[in-house]
């Protein structure tokens, strides 16, 4: 990679159109990715300010749509699941029912991809940023990038 430690979540390119129009209708938005409970796994989707980041949230990336889009976590299962790129996707489906896409008639999926070890050595030597440090003002360098479905070497979802 070259330009510093792979990002920490990307996003294909239909769900960063389908983002873009929920900014569009919404404002400012961010993702909380869920850790099961109600609606599984999914990343859900948010207005900025109406869910409450956790001081030990950690903050996966921002995602270069809009003016940013920031990915949150929890901070336990950041622990279990920081070996791996957090790929946001959209599939057809009923989206979950406090997420933004809901009434859309699709929904936003997580994937994953994990890090080789070279990507995993460059993470080690990356301090995260939890909720305290955002509100702090801390901010990561990069944003996490756009990407094609053929770039995520992610297994597709089950059928």
């Amino acid at each position: 990679m070259g330009s510093g430690p792979p990002a920490g979540v990307v996003i294909t390119a239909g769900a960063a159109e389908l983002l873009a129009r929920l900014q569009e209708h919404h404002g400012p938005v961010m993702f909380h990715q869920s850790g099961g409970c109600c609606d599984g796994s999914s990343p859900m989707c948010f207005p900025r300010g109406d869910f409450l980041v956790g001081d030990r949230d950690v903050l996966l990336g921002v995602l270069d749509v809009g003016d940013g889009v920031p990915v949150w976590i929890s901070g336990p299962q950041y622990q279990t699941w920081k070996h791996t790129q957090l790929v946001i996707d959209v599939v057809p489906g009923r989206g979950g029912g406090f997420s933004l896409e809901a009434p859309e008639g699709v929904r936003f999926l997580a994937r994953g991809r994990v890090f080789t070890d070279d990507e995993q050595a460059e993470l080690r030597g990356t301090p995260v940023i939890t909720g305290a440090d955002y509100e702090r003002g801390e901010r990561p360098c990069a944003r996490g990038q756009v990407v094609t479905d053929a770039a995520l070497r992610t297994c597709p979802p089950a059928r």
